[in-house]
Formats: structure tokens, sequence, C-alpha cells
């Protein structure tokens, strides 16, 4: 016999379990709606299949033969592993329970994911979130992330997308700074100002603008950078230049009249802005948890 058992013989097993514990092939086929006869060729086949006889047949009853009374317990492990199984999906498909483990770019998930969680862990009382924060983008499946957030045009190929919220970048300046030396009215009047820049790769000295009409590109300096935008504010507001901020890191500092948004006629067209797009692998069975989490986030985020 094959060790390679075909999958077509796993009702067959599932049969001979109803068979014996039902006591007749009748009674069997009465219980799934089917036909003493058909429920017979199953046990047939499965016989055949094994080159066992699993059911001495008499007139009255069946009986198990001592091969049968082996066969049919790993029937019955088997059958009783395949109810677990589904058992574990009603569980965790029934309502959102279990841990989602979130990677979320630095910024963004100090300043717009962290200060909404504790409101979605109130309302979702059995969802645990585990959150990473790193400007590197995780391998979803290698890492073993539910879900990731991606500051991009598209989402890339391959994964399903949300998209949360568009990421801007103003520039900004503390009021003491821009009054001590000028309010630039032209992205080119930046060379002559302390800028506070991303300083990841060579081109982050090089601003982008656009006010819809013409683009301009400036070579900017400053005698701080940083890859952290919460260090480029706090450089900010501490009066040491004009910084490239995302908008919701410096939202707070705008509100309260700390910082003062510059060039507001141009829009920055550099890096590190776009949508945010809430990343997970397609599948038509998404997991509540992981549903509920999208939905909350995208709700919240919206606007």
């Amino acid at each position: 016999m094959s060790t390679n058992l075909p999958a077509s013989l796993l009702p067959h097993m599932a049969q001979l379990v109803r068979v014996v514990e039902c006591g007749s092939f009748s009674a069997a086929a009465r219980q799934q709606g089917s036909t003493a006869s058909a429920v017979s060729r199953q046990i047939a086949a499965l016989e055949q299949a094994l080159g066992l006889r699993l059911l001495e047949r008499t007139t009255r009853r069946l009986r198990l033969s001592a091969a049968g009374a082996e066969v049919f317990e790993r029937c019955r492990e088997m059958l009783a592993a395949a109810q677990a199984a589904v058992a574990v999906g009603e569980r965790l498909m029934s309502h959102p329970r279990g841990q989602v483990r979130l990677s979320v770019p630095k910024a963004f998930g100090k300043f717009l994911i962290s200060p909404l969680l504790a409101e979605f862990l109130a309302r979702y009382p059995e969802v645990d979130v585990s959150l990473n924060l790193s400007d590197r983008r995780p391998d979803l499946i290698a890492e073993q992330f539910d879900l990731l957030v991606c500051i991009t045009d598209q989402p890339p190929a391959g994964l399903a997308g949300r998209p949360l919220c568009e990421v801007r970048q103003l520039l900004c300046a503390s009021p003491a700074y821009l009054a001590a030396h000028g309010t630039p009215q032209h992205p080119q009047e930046l060379v002559r100002h302390a800028c506070l820049y991303l300083d990841e790769v060579v081109d982050d000295q090089r601003w982008h603008f656009s006010d819809g009409k013409q683009q301009c590109v400036v070579a900017v300096h400053g005698r701080l950078a940083s890859n952290h935008s919460e260090v480029r504010l706090n450089g900010a507001l501490r009066d040491l230049g004009i910084a490239c901020l995302p908008h919701f890191t410096a939202a707070e500092a705008l509100a309260s009249g700390a910082l003062l948004e510059v060039l507001r006629d141009w829009r920055y067209t550099g890096s590190y802005q776009g949508t945010a797009w809430l990343l997970y692998q397609p599948t038509r069975h998404l997991p509540p948890k992981l549903r509920v989490l999208i939905d909350f986030l995208a709700e919240r985020l919206a606007g």
C-alpha cells in the first residue's frame, strides 16, 4: 500500500466512525441523509485501500475486527482533531479576540497611533496590541506581523491595503527664530537660513517644492540634522532653525503658537509623504481582531 494516503479516504474514515457509533449502515445513513448502500460502499472502499477487513457483518449487527478496532480508534482521533480545528476557527472568528502585532513608522506611531490605543483596548477587551515602532519596513510573514503602516503612493504588490490618512511635510520655525532671522517668502531664500533636515541620504539636504505652477529645488544647510522628526521638532522649538516636519509631529506646536508655518503657499514635495496605508496579507477570511483594528484606525484617522 502507498504511504501517500489519498485525501479522498478521509471522508471514508469519518464514515467508519459514524457507522460504529450508530451501530449500523442504515442508522449512519439516516443521520446524514444518505442511503445504507452508499455508506456500505464507502466502508468497502476504505477496506480495499487499507487492505484490511474492518467490519464483520452479520444479519443482525456489525462488529469491528481486531484490525478494525485499531483503525477505528485512529479514525476517531482524526475526527476529534478535525472537530477541534473547527472549534478553533469558530472561537477566533466568532468575535474579536487575540493579539494583533502592528509595525508603524516611529513618528507616525508615537503621534497618531499610540494615542488611540487606550480607546481601542477599552472597546475590545479581548484584543491585545503589540505596537512596534520602526522606520524600517518589516516582512509581514517572516517577522510575524499582522499589520504594518507604510507611507507610499500605493500599496506594494501582493498586499491588501486600507488608506488611513494623508501625510504632509510642513516647514516650521519658532517665532523667536523668525524675528531674529526673518521669514522667507520664497524657497530660494532658505539658503540663507539654518535648516533642520532629515539626514539619511545625500538628497535629504535637497528640499523640493511646488506652488502648483513651478517646481523648485533648494540645497539647504544647518548645524543640526536628524533622521527622527521629534529631534528636529525640539530643535525648532529651541530656535535652532527652520525644520521640515510631518504635519502630525508639528500639529501641537503649531496649534499653541510655539511654531509658525513657513512658506504656506509652497508645498514640500520631497520624501516621507503621501498616503499612510495599513497593509496586511490578502485573505477572504480576515480575523475579527484585525478587522476591528483596521476599521477603528481608518475611522479615527480619516481627515
